[in-house]
């Protein structure tokens, strides 16, 4: 016999998935952003970082890193330079369950290198979770196309080098890295501005002013 079907059944009033995993952007999210870094001794957390991933463990929730390191096709650095730079990271933050690379330069044509979604779907794999149980966490919106074609969540935490229409273009925005995992702690993130009650375009359009002498947008 059929049975009636509950109203509101649709996709929202589902249940959410928890989230199965949080893939951190390296340089400028998880790690000051130093251009082309080789030297594992220029290695500096940012704020947060050390408590965003020890609440996301405290709770069985995977974590890894995907990153863009053109640097390496472009003859500045050599992948064993980023090797070494990765596991001082480690040291400092991790262990991390898993971590992707893509060492090609903008017009090599790969599928790795964001915001194309090579690397997140490896390391979907690699983690044995769906893309929609993955988050990404970034601070250009590259972070967040490779998420979406990715099919899995992303989160902008914008930086001094966040150019305001990824903000604007940003599906999920946080203020700082903490606040981000502590809205993924709840499931799937929900709402533009996560944790903060300013319009996004008040919180973070154009971001911090950068200090004097810092380092300008660069391809990653």
């Amino acid at each position: 016999m059929n049975r009636p079907r509950p109203a509101g059944g649709g996709a929202a009033s589902r249940p959410r998935r928890p989230v199965r995993a949080v893939l951190f952007d390296r340089d400028g999210t998880l790690v000051e952003d130093v251009p082309y870094n080789g030297d594992p001794d220029l290695v500096r957390p940012v704020d947060g970082a050390r408590e965003a991933v020890r609440l996301l463990r405290a709770r069985g929730i995977r974590t890894g890193v995907v990153t863009n390191q053109s640097g390496i096709a472009r003859g500045l650095i050599t992948a064993a330079d980023v090797r070494r730079v990765n596991e001082r990271v480690d040291a400092l933050l991790g262990p991390f369950d898993v971590w992707a690379v893509c060492p090609h330069g903008p017009g090599d044509g790969c599928h790795c290198r964001k915001p194309a979604p090579g690397m997140i779907q490896w390391a979907a794999g690699r983690l044995c979770a769906e893309p929609a149980g993955i988050v990404v966490v970034g601070d250009i919106g590259a972070d967040m196309e490779a998420a979406r074609r990715a099919g899995a969540h992303g989160i902008l935490v914008p930086t001094p080098v966040t150019r305001p229409e990824e903000t604007a273009r940003a599906e999920h925005v946080a203020p700082d890295l903490t606040t981000a995992v502590r809205a993924i702690l709840a499931g799937p993130p929900r709402g533009r501005v996560l944790a903060d009650e300013r319009p996004a375009e008040a919180a973070f359009a154009g971001g911090t002013p950068p200090a004097p002498g810092a380092a300008a947008r660069r391809p990653r």
